[in-house]
């Protein structure tokens, strides 16, 4: 089983559709094998957005992500990297297409509703940023 890790952004906190994301993985036969409620730390949002730290928007950025807690994820499935990327649509949400979870309730390039891990190397990394061994369920 492949783990991938989703963050449910404040877009999607404020508008009320957490249960509605998750319950599309769900239906999709991915399984949830962590998920909590968190603030996120500049510093954490540091290191999680590194290869974008020094663009004059990262300051944005920030300001959305502590807007609201966020809902932290670990779902797991066969292939469940690309499954869930192909479920979220492209991360501009104006391209994502209908159907789509960016494509149905996305806003934009950062409000887009979700975060997802991209690579199975990115996973392993989000994976260990977000949740400790013992928090997630295999």
């Amino acid at each position: 089983m492949e783990l991938t890790v989703v963050l449910l952004k404040p877009d999607c906190i404020e508008k009320k559709l957490a249960g509605e994301v998750i319950q599309r993985f769900e239906k999709a036969g991915l399984d949830i094998c962590a998920c909590k409620l968190m603030r996120l730390s500049e510093e954490l949002l540091r290191d999680h957005y590194s290869h974008i730290a020094d663009k004059p928007f990262f300051p944005e950025i920030v300001e959305f992500m502590q807007s609201t807690p966020v809902i932290a994820m670990a779902i797991g499935g066969d292939n469940a990297i690309s499954r869930v990327r192909d479920m979220l649509g492209p991360t501009d949400s104006t391209q994502a297409p209908k159907g789509s979870i960016r494509g149905d309730l996305g806003l934009d390039k950062m409000k887009n509703i979700a975060h997802a891990s991209d690579s199975p190397e990115s996973a392993r990394a989000e994976l260990s940023r977000f949740f400790s061994e013992s928090e997630i369920l295999h």
